[in-house]
């Protein structure tokens, strides 16, 4: 799956779909995908000068917009078209290893269980073997409704 298959799956755009392709899927059980990391990401000129790591909660959001993907891919109706994966809770998050510019992390998720539009999910994602982050995480499908804005 490209980059393209997945903008149609997931509602964020550049800078913040952190997902660049999917290399295996199986429908309601378990996805992988990859995040490239590069230097010329938004977020490395704050975090941190000098000594750029990409924001645990970033590689939070790569794993659970893998697991998102999962979600609507396996949605049993065409309904699910116009749903977008929400993410509702975030559980037993540990970080274990710093991602870099240069780095290809690899997002695997598994799903636990389903419930209606709920879904249970764990995942990891890792660089070169080494875990640098895990959590588990639930996300619901729902229906997109545009809301208007104001700033």
């Amino acid at each position: 799956m490209e980059s393209f298959d997945i903008a149609a799956l997931l509602p964020h755009r550049y800078p913040f779909l952190l997902v660049d392709r999917v290399v295996e899927v199986e429908a309601g059980k378990r996805i992988v995908a990859l995040k490239n990391v590069t230097i010329n990401e938004p977020f490395f000129a704050g975090h941190f000068p000098g000594r750029p790591i990409m924001p645990g909660v970033l590689l939070c959001e790569a794993v659970v917009q893998a697991g998102g993907i999962l979600a609507r891919i396996t949605a049993p109706d065409p309904q699910s078209d116009g749903q977008i994966a929400m993410l509702t809770t975030l559980d037993h998050v540990r970080f274990r290893h710093q991602v870099i510019p240069g780095d290809q992390v690899r997002l695997e998720v598994a799903a636990l269980r389903r419930r209606g539009p709920f879904w249970k999910m764990r995942g990891v994602a890792m660089v070169d073997g080494k875990i640098a982050a895990e959590l588990e995480f639930t996300v619901a499908l729902e229906t997109a409704q545009a809301r208007e804005v104001s700033l």
